[in-house]
Formats: C-alpha cells, structure tokens, sequence
C-alpha cells in the first residue's frame, strides 16, 4: 500500500496542468498533516512536476522530456530574470519556443513575433498589446510596468506580461545562458535515460529459500540478484559466491551482502561507471526515493552507454572543455607530447592568477587524453593530489607535460607537471582506472 507521501505525489500528478496547488489545500483534500503535505510538494518540485514563484503560488506543470530539457517555462524566466508577474499568472507554466528582441519598429517586430515566443521589449504599451493578441508573452524590461488594460488581457488568454529591473541586453544574455546550462545537463547520461522500465526486474525477497536463488540461475544464466524486504526496498545482493556454503533450505537473507551500494534514475552513469570500478561489481540495483527496486544496471549497460555518449555531437561545453580551448598540442626533442596555451582571465582567481580549480581541470583533460591513445576502453579517475609550487600570472604562457609512470591492464599513473618560464610551477599525481567489460 503506497505511503501518504507516495498518495500525495499520485493525486498532484493527476491534477490538469496549470491547477493550483497548496499546502493547506493538499491537507485538506487527502486528510493529511500541513507539514506531510508540504514535505510532498517540494518532492513534486524537484520530480518536475510543479513549479513554486514568489508573489503567484505553486502551479502543476508538464513534466519536460528529456528531449525538451532544453526548453524554459514562463515561470522560470520569471525567475531567471529576477522578475515580477503582472498579469497572465495561470499562463507560468506554459513552454517558451524561443524569444524575440522588440527593437525594431512594431511593423518588422510584429513579423517575428508568433504563439508561444517571449517578446522582450520596453515601456511600449501598445506592442505590449499586440503580442499578447498573437499569442505571446511579454517581458518589460528596464522595471516599468503596463496599462490595466494590459494586465487585464493577460488574464484572460492566459499569458504572462513579466516586469524585470534589467535592460534588454543583459536579460538576453541570462535567458541563453540559462537555454545554454540546459544543454550541457541534456547531454550529461543519467540512469533514467538507459534504464528499461519495460521489463520487471527479477529479485528475491529476504524470506525466499536459496533454492530460489539456484532457480533463477537457471532461468536467467544470471549470477547475482538484487533482495528486497516484503515492501520491496532494497536490502541487500546476493551472488553465486555468496550462497555456495549455505544449504537450499536457508533463507536468502543469512548469505545476502547488506546495504548494497544502489543508484537512482538521476546518477550520471559516469558517476556509476566510477562506483563499479572503484568497488569491483558488476552489477547496481537501481531505486526511487524510497529505495523501492526500479530495475538493474550491469556494467556491460554503462559502457555500451558511455560508449555511445562518446560518439554524439557536442551542444553547451563544460567549465573544463571551456578552460582548454586554446591549448595546442606540440612534440618536445625526444618525441613526447604536450600542450601549450595562455592563461585567460577566465581561468583566473580573484589575486589574477591561475585558479587551482582550472589547474585541475587541465592537468586531468591532457592525462587522459593521452591514456586514451595508449589504450581502449573508458576511464575514470581516481584521485589526483596536486601541488602548486609558484603562482602563474593571467596572460602567462604554460606547458603542460604529462607522463605516464605506471600503466597496467587495470590502472595508470601519470606525472604531469605545468611549466612557466622554463620553471615547474605545478605538479600533480594522477590515478585512473579502465572500465573493463
């Protein structure tokens, strides 16, 4: 019988998009506590499957496919700009198709501007008017405000008219950046994204006999199984090794590993990739919030994953991918590779120096990818231990010389020091490992 938490989630995703939720509300409706109900709405917030604006409440919205990840509701532009609803409220949850910049005269403007677009324009009460009739939503810049009339049209269709104190550039500039940041997390591969919700995952249950176990070996060709307690959270794993001293007749639960490591839809699969490796198992029960068994990763499934992830077309780039641009592969006398490159004011602290943060960065990207033309397969790292020897000045001119000490079937070593002005300014040991089939 699911909890009331669990019933509270059901009947907020039964609810019409654009149905306004609250506290007392949900109390009252399913004969819950306030603090119960509350606890259940943040959860639903996190899944996506409400949004909560200052000033205008918290509304059911549609939950975004990762294909739409991309995409940004009205009620999060509200956000992103820091700004205030004037009119339109019960239209926050819709989806933006993208934004049009009203600088222009309002005939040429009027040509760009469709249902679903965001216009962001000044104090010009009458474009504000006519956007709202074609179907889109306005953002006032510069903090001023619009007619009643204005407001009172935006109620009726159902579409935001938002205030926000910046100007028209800089509000641009943070709706790409916050278009930008979805991009790069759309292409981060989480569990969710390659975990098969078709199929029931096979498990024991802790009262099942081990003769139990020896059936599903036989039925499966499979070696090792998530156990679950009678409510079907995850409580332990139990392999071939595990049960070959017990007698058939015993109980899974006297053989079973306990507390197994577990992941949920939302762990990167690199993040996976790394717990296999660093703790040698082939296998991760994957659990919800209420670590109920929604399935199993293999690690056959990460690296097939990971493998197909490195194949697609890069959209956003990271802080790391960022901090590389620029560095240029070069070849010294005795035929060893290293990268030189300039110090931007990005890669900077607050003193004007090399961050440690980028440091880091760039001394991990130029390790593996010289590991990765030294042999196949992916990796992961383990641990770098870094040491900063003398600080390195914005605009300065660096070389980076990694070098391999130790490489085996399993693990690799490497040395890489940060060169400025034919001196070692930094130095770090990094250790990898390779994520065998």
């Amino acid at each position: 019988m699911p909890t009331k938490h669990e019933q509270i989630l059901q009947y907020i995703e039964s609810l019409e998009v654009g149905h306004k939720i609250s506290v007392r509300q949900i109390a009252k409706a399913l004969h819950v506590s306030d603090g119960t109900a509350y606890r259940a709405i943040k959860d639903a917030e996190v899944q996506g499957l409400v949004n909560t604006i200052e000033r205008v409440g918290t509304v059911r919205i549609e939950k975004k496919q990762r294909s739409d990840i991309e995409k940004l509701t009205f009620a999060e532009v509200v956000n992103v700009v820091d700004g205030a609803v004037l009119g339109g409220k019960d239209g926050l949850y819709k989806t933006l198709n993208r934004f049009v910049i009203g600088a222009m005269k309002l005939e040429a403007m009027m040509r760009y501007v469709e249902p679903g677009n965001l216009l962001i324009v000044g104090n010009r009460d009458n474009v504000h008017q006519i956007s709202l009739e074609r179907g889109a939503a306005v953002l006032i810049t510069g903090g001023f405000d619009t007619t009643e009339e204005v407001k009172k049209r935006s109620d009726e269709l159902e579409l935001p008219v938002i205030s926000t104190s910046y100007d028209t550039f800089t509000v641009a500039s943070m709706i790409n950046r916050a278009i930008y940041d979805r991009l790069i997390k759309k292409e981060i591969l989480l569990i969710g994204d390659i975990l098969s919700t078709r199929e029931t995952p096979t498990a024991l249950v802790t009262y099942d006999c081990i003769s139990r176990f020896h059936e599903l070996v036989r039925e499966t060709n499979h070696s090792r199984y998530p156990v679950t307690d009678e409510a079907g959270k995850v409580v332990g794993m139990v392999t071939t090794k595990d049960v070959i001293e017990f007698a058939p007749e015993e109980k899974v639960e006297k053989a079973m590993t306990k507390n197994p490591i577990t992941v949920t839809p939302k762990t990167s699969v690199a993040s996976a990739a790394h717990d296999m490796v660093w703790e040698g198992i082939e296998m991760i029960p994957v659990v919800d919030d209420y670590r109920k068994l929604m399935g199993v990763i293999s690690r056959q499934d990460v690296i097939k994953s990971l493998q197909y992830m490195q194949t697609q077309p890069q959209i956003g780039e990271t802080i790391q991918e960022l901090s590389f641009q620029g560095f240029d592969e070069q070849m010294d006398e005795n035929g060893k590779t290293y990268y030189r490159g300039r110090v931007t004011p990005q890669m900077t602290d607050a003193l004007g120096t090399l961050s440690m943060g980028v440091c880091t960065s760039i001394m991990t990207e130029t390790s593996m990818r010289i590991l990765r033309r030294l042999r196949r397969g992916d990796l992961t790292v383990d641990n770098i231990t870094l040491y900063t020897l003398k600080p390195i000045q914005l605009e300065s001119t660096i070389e980076i010389h990694p070098q391999v000490m130790d490489l085996s079937r399993k693990q690799a070593k490497m040395d890489i020091e940060i060169r400025f002005e034919n001196q070692v300014a930094v130095k770090a040991l990094l250790t990898a490992h390779t994520i065998d089939r």
